[in-house]
């Protein structure tokens, strides 16, 4: 159940993109139910490998390189979903960020563990 909650929680981060930048596109709640989807199997299947391949990299970069893995990634699966647009490497990047600020504080929000409050 968590798990689906999470996927709503980043379709909804996916959704608030495009009144906070006029350079990233998403035309209904479907189409960010399937790139959240699909960055979700991205993050989880290529973005270790592009770490390790990387390292180093984001060593010298004191991990900095990281946020140019996700903008490419992101940017890259913009591509790949009809209807999921950002123009320019530049609004990925950005966008990168603020899908993870937007997710994360959704997430802390409503995703509360029961043992916190016992």
């Amino acid at each position: 159940m968590r798990l689906l909650i999470t996927w709503l929680i980043n379709a909804l981060a996916l959704m608030a993109l495009p009144f906070l930048m006029s350079s990233v596109v998403v035309t209904n709640f479907t189409t960010a139910l399937i790139a959240a989807l699909v960055l979700g199997l991205v993050n989880t299947l290529i973005r270790p490998l592009l770490v390790i391949l990387t390292l180093p990299v984001t060593v010298l970069s004191l991990g900095l390189f990281i946020l140019v893995i996700n903008a490419l990634l992101f940017w890259m699966v913009s591509h790949w979903i009809e209807g999921f647009d950002v123009r320019g490497f530049g609004s990925a990047f950005l966008a990168a960020i603020l899908y993870s600020i937007i997710s994360w504080a959704l997430s802390t929000l409503l995703l509360k563990d029961k043992d916190e409050h016992a």
